[in-house]
C-alpha cells in the first residue's frame, strides 16, 4: 500500500474539490460514472441560457453587416464612415474581453452576465432609435461592452456547471450560436430590412434579451464570491487600449490596401508596444492576480489549443468572408440570396458537432480536431477550382463538406484548454482563448480583405463599376457607347473575378492545412484531471 501524503491544515476548497473529486472518481460504479458523462437537465437548462445570449452577440455582428449599403442611403455617408457601426463595436468587444475573467471572479459569474445581457439589450434599443451615424456608433459600442462579455462569461458557466469529464459536449452546445450566426444573420438581416426597416435589426434583440435576463435570473445559480481579488490597474491601461489599437489598424487595412500607411502603422505599433508591455507586468513575481493570467501558458494543453485557435481563427473566419462575396459580386445573387446559399455549410457543422463533442470527451480533442481540420481543407480545397459557370450542387456540396469539418473543429479545440483547468482558472482561461480567437479572426478578415482587393485590381471589375455608375449622367451617342462597353466588360469581368477569388482561396486552403500541425500535438486521450492551481501565483 502506498504512503498518504500528508494532508494540509486548512485546504482551499479548491483542494478540497480536487481531493473529493479523486475520490469519487475511484470510487463510483461504472454505469453511474457513464451515466453522468451525460449533459443532464441541469446543465441543458443553463446551456439554454448561455446559448440565448450568444445568439443576441453573434447575430448582431453578421445582421448588421447587411445594413451597411442601407446606413450609407440613411446618413449620407460613405462606406468608411458607416464601417464605424461595425469597427467601434469591435473595438469594444476586444477592449471589455480581458476585464471579463477578473470581473467573475470578482463580482461572480450570473450577477455579470446578467449585466452583460442588460447592456447589450439596452444598447440594442438605443441603436434602433439613433436619429444620427455618430449616434450609432456610440450606441453600437454600448453593445460591443455588454456583447465582449457574453461569450468568455457563457463558456466559464457552461465549463463550471458540466465539469472537465463533459466539456467538449458543453462546447458543442455553445458552438451552435457561433456556428450558425455568420450563415443565418444575413438572412435575418436581409429579411428584415426587406420587410420593415433597419431598425428592426435591433429591435429584435429586445423580446430576446428580457428573455434571456428572466430565464438567467431563474436557471443560472447563486454566485458564492469572496471578494479578495484586487484589480490589475496597469494591466487595464495597457492590454485594454493596446487590443484597441491594434484591431483598429488591422480594421484600416482594407480601407487603405496597404500595411503601410500611417492610420494602419501608427496604431497597430502603440497597440503591439501596450500588449509587449503587458506581458512581463503580468509575469512578475508580485503580480498575483494579473488581468489576464499568462502563466496558464504554463499547461503544454492550452497552449497548444490557442495556438491552434489563432491559426485556425486567422485562416477560416478570414477566409469566411469571400464566400458571400463570391455569390454577390460574381454570381449576382443578393445579400439574403447568398445568405441562403451558406446554409449548407451550418448544417454540415450540425451534423458532426454534437458527435464531436462527445468523441472528444471520450477519446481526447486531438484526432477529433486533425480529422476536421483536414475535412476542411478538402472542401477550402474544392474552392480553389471555381469559375463564374461553376455548378452550384459543386459549391454547395464544398460548403457542407467544410461544416461538417467545421464542426469537428473549433469547439474541441476550446474544450482541449478549458478541460484541463480547475474552476477558479476557468473564466482566465476562456478569457485567453476568446482574446485569441478575436484578435485572430480581425487579422484573418483584414488579410483577405488586402489579398483579394489586390487581386481585383487586375481586373476589368473596376472599369465596370465606375462606367456603371456614369450611365445616369449620359446621353446619346456617348450612352450608347458606354452601353456597348458595359456589354463587353459584362461578359469578361465574372470570368476575371472568379479566377481571383480561385487565388486567394489557395491560401486559406494553404493556411488552413498549417493547422494540422499544431492540432497534432492536441491530447489523444481523455484528460483525468485538471491543471494544479499552483500555477497560478498566490495560491
Amino acid at each position: 500500500m502506498q504512503p498518504t501524503a500528508p494532508c494540509p491544515k486548512n485546504p482551499s476548497p479548491e483542494r478540497r474539490a480536487l481531493a473529493y473529486s479523486s475520490v469519487v472518481s475511484t470510487t463510483v460504479e461504472p454505469e453511474a460514472q457513464e451515466a453522468s458523462d451525460k449533459l443532464d437537465r441541469g446543465v441543458l437548462v443553463i446551456a439554454g441560457v448561455v446559448v440565448l445570449g450568444a445568439i443576441m452577440s453573434i447575430l448582431d455582428i453578421t445582421v448588421v453587416s447587411v445594413a451597411l449599403e442601407t446606413f450609407q442611403r440613411e446618413f449620407d455617408a460613405t462606406s468608411a464612415q458607416v464601417a464605424w457601426t461595425m469597427t467601434g463595436y469591435t473595438l469594444a468587444l476586444a477592449s471589455v474581453i480581458p476585464l471579463t475573467g477578473w470581473a467573475a471572479d470578482r463580482f461572480g459569474t450570473k450577477r455579470l452576465y446578467l449585466l452583460a445581457v442588460l447592456l447589450f439589450t439596452a444598447g440594442s434599443v438605443l441603436c434602433a432609435v439613433a436619429d444620427t451615424l455618430s449616434m450609432l456608433v456610440a450606441f453600437r459600442v454600448i453593445q460591443g461592452l455588454g456583447g465582449g462579455m457574453l461569450m468568455p462569461l457563457g463558456m466559464t458557466i457552461l465549463t463550471r456547471a458540466a465539469g472537465p469529464d463533459r466539456v467538449g459536449r458543453v462546447m458543442a452546445v455553445l458552438g451552435i450560436p457561433m456556428l450558425l450566426g455568420p450563415i443565418f444573420g444575413p438572412i435575418l438581416g436581409g429579411w428584415l430590412i426587406d420587410v420593415a426597416s433597419w431598425h428592426w435589426i435591433f429591435l429584435i434583440n429586445l423580446p430576446i434579451g428580457i428573455a434571456a435576463l428572466v430565464y438567467a435570473a431563474i436557471v443560472l445559480p447563486k454566485d458564492h464570491v469572496e471578494p479578495s481579488e484586487t484589480f490589475d490597474f496597469v494591466g487595464m491601461l495597457l492590454l485594454s487600449p493596446g487590443l484597441a489599437a491594434f484591431l483598429y489598424g488591422v480594421s484600416t487595412i482594407p480601407e487603405t490596401g496597404t500595411l503601410w500607411d500611417a492610420e494602419v502603422i501608427v496604431p497597430m505599433l502603440l497597440g503591439m508596444v501596450l500588449i509587449v508591455s503587458f506581458v512581463p507586468w503580468a509575469l512578475r513575481a508580485g503580480n498575483v492576480h494579473p488581468l489576464v493570467e499568462l502563466r496558464l501558458f504554463k499547461n503544454r494543453d492550452m497552449t497548444v489549443a490557442v495556438i491552434s485557435m489563432m491559426l485556425f481563427a486567422i485562416a477560416f473566419f478570414g477566409a469566411s468572408l469571400l464566400f458571400p462575396l463570391y455569390f454577390q459580386q460574381v454570381r449576382g445573387e443578393d445579400a439574403l440570396g447568398a445568405g441562403v446559399l451558406l446554409a449548407p455549410q451550418g448544417v454540415g457543422a450540425m451534423v458532426t458537432m454534437p458527435i464531436a463533442g462527445a468523441l472528444a470527451d471520450r477519446i481526447g480533442p486531438g484526432k477529433i480536431v486533425m480529422t476536421g481540420i483536414a475535412t476542411i481543407t478538402v472542401g477550402m480545397a474544392a474552392f480553389t477550382q471555381i469559375s463564374d459557370t461553376t455548378s452550384y450542387p459543386y459549391l454547395l456540396g464544398a460548403l457542407f463538406v467544410m461544416g461538417l469539418g467545421m464542426g469537428a473543429t473549433m469547439m474541441p479545440i476550446m474544450a482541449a484548454a478549458l478541460a484541463t483547468l480547475t474552476a477558479h482558472n476557468t473564466a482566465r482561461g476562456s478569457t485567453l482563448l476568446n482574446i485569441t480567437q478575436q484578435v485572430a479572426a480581425s487579422i484573418g478578415t483584414a488579410l483577405f480583405s488586402v489579398l483579394l482587393t489586390n487581386n481585383v485590381k487586375d481586373t476589368d471589375f473596376g472599369t465596370f463599376v465606375g462606367l456603371r455608375s456614369q450611365l445616369e449622367t449620359l446621353s446619346g451617342g456617348q450612352l450608347e457607347k458606354a452601353q456597348q462597353q458595359l456589354a463587353v466588360l459584362a461578359e469578361k469581368v465574372p470570368a476575371q473575378l472568379a479566377d481571383s477569388f480561385a487565388s486567394v482561396f489557395v491560401v486559406a486552403t494553404v493556411l488552413v492545412a498549417i493547422v494540422l500541425v499544431p492540432a497534432f500535438l492536441l491530447p489523444r486521450h481523455k484528460t483525468d484531471k485538471p491543471v494544479d492551481p499552483s500555477l497560478m501565483a498566490g495560491h
